[in-house]
């Protein structure tokens, strides 16, 4: 293997005791600690795994955390409800409501429902809209971690080609307003793309999130490259792998993500941070 690792849980944990630090200086002057209410809805297994580490990652860094747990079978009306009575609460700076939700429930409507000021996901219409417009306030997590890996091996970012693979609300496309405001040329590519090899084959940077085991074939990688691999596919044998061919693509890359290790940990310090931003952006509305 030619490629260096991007160490996500060394990168994360640096930034959780950057929000730790921030935290324990604003209630040394006084200040709450910033607080996240978690909403879980039905009982998926990979869902409570995702909710008990951000959870303790809050307890790590001294944010204040409540968790709903509503059953599957909670109605529409009711999610609502819940959401309105947290987006009143003034203890609380951020709302998180753990995706997928049950089919019976309008996943837009939800999302919509969070006010965007605690919107720590950065899913709501007027947080992505906001990015679109080059002003961003509170950013996708993942998109956002990305970034902030990337920066920590000093990417060049202006003039470079970047390539997401795969175009969702969570990832692909607000991973490509974020390349577009750091100055990089973006393709989007997705289940219409006729040609995906030639287009990862052009790419400085290729980031992928499609939930497909080993979409990405090694010798489609351009020789230098830096390579995020956002996907997290478990195989019949257990095992935990991206949706890049690691092996081949570690032999043509400059720089590459492991999986497990890489994306998943940032995703979390950028919920940690988002929330403690939410607080900052509340104090100032109020000072």
């Amino acid at each position: 293997m030619s490629a260096r690792l991007i160490d996500g849980k060394r990168i994360a944990s640096d930034h959780r005791q950057s929000v730790k630090q921030a935290i324990a200086a604003r209630r040394a002057a006084g200040k709450r600690a910033p607080g996240l209410a978690v909403i879980l809805v039905g009982d998926d297994p990979a869902s409570q795994v995702y909710v008990g580490k951000k959870i303790q990652a809050c307890e790590n860094v001294g944010l204040v955390s409540q968790a709903e747990y509503p059953g599957a079978d909670i109605s529409q009306a009711e999610l609502l409800a819940l959401i309105d009575r947290y987006n009143e609460d003034p203890a609380t700076d951020g709302i998180l409501v753990q995706l997928p939700l049950p089919a019976h429930i309008n996943a837009s409507a939800v999302i919509e429902r969070i006010r965007p000021d605690k919107d720590v996901d950065g899913f709501h219409p007027y947080n992505v809209g906001r990015l679109a417009q080059r002003v961003p306030l509170l950013r996708a997590c993942t998109p956002l971690g990305i970034i902030r890996m990337l920066e920590s091996i000093d990417e060049p970012f202006r003039g470079r080609q970047a390539v997401v693979v795969g175009a969702s609300n969570i990832v692909g496309r607000p991973m490509a307003l974020e390349f577009l405001l750091k100055g990089a040329t973006t393709t989007v590519c997705h289940r219409f793309t006729t040609d995906l090899a030639r287009e990862v084959g052009q790419a400085d940077i290729v980031v992928v999130g499609v939930g497909k085991p080993g979409l990405i074939h090694g010798d489609w990688i351009r020789t230098g490259a830096t390579v995020i691999d956002v996907g997290m596919n478990r195989l019949d044998s257990g095992k935990l792998v991206g949706d890049v061919d690691f092996a081949g693509a570690a032999e043509r890359a400059a720089w590459i993500t492991p999986v497990p290790g890489g994306v998943g940990p940032m995703t979390v310090a950028m919920l940690m941070s988002n929330t403690l931003r939410a607080a900052q952006l509340r104090d100032a509305e109020t000072a």
